[in-house]
């Protein structure tokens, strides 16, 4: 095979996966924008200023804010020290 056509053939791979991608974005966007209504009667029937669930530990204080090796600054295979870090189930994908 020549290496301009196992070139195009490698542009042709990376389009496809930046299609899908794309797609899943956009599922994604649709996904939140359905359960922006609800958060948003949630804030405002509780009265905050945003969606704020806990306040023990910084991962735990607001999902969206919130740096993702945070839980393991301890240690990976620490064991869950605050109780709030139960209520936060994986992500659906990860099931």
């Amino acid at each position: 095979m020549r290496p301009c056509l196992q070139f195009l053939v490698f542009l042709g791979f990376l389009a496809m996966v930046d299609s899908g991608l794309y797609l899943h974005h956009r599922s994604q966007v649709a996904r939140a924008s359905a359960e922006a209504g609800m958060r948003r009667v949630t804030v405002a029937g509780l009265g905050l200023s945003d969606l704020s669930l806990a306040t023990e530990a910084r991962y735990t204080r607001h999902p969206a804010v919130s740096d993702l090796v945070v839980p393991f600054m301890d240690h990976p295979g620490a064991i869950e020290h605050f109780p709030t870090g139960s209520f936060w189930a994986p992500p659906s994908v990860w099931r």
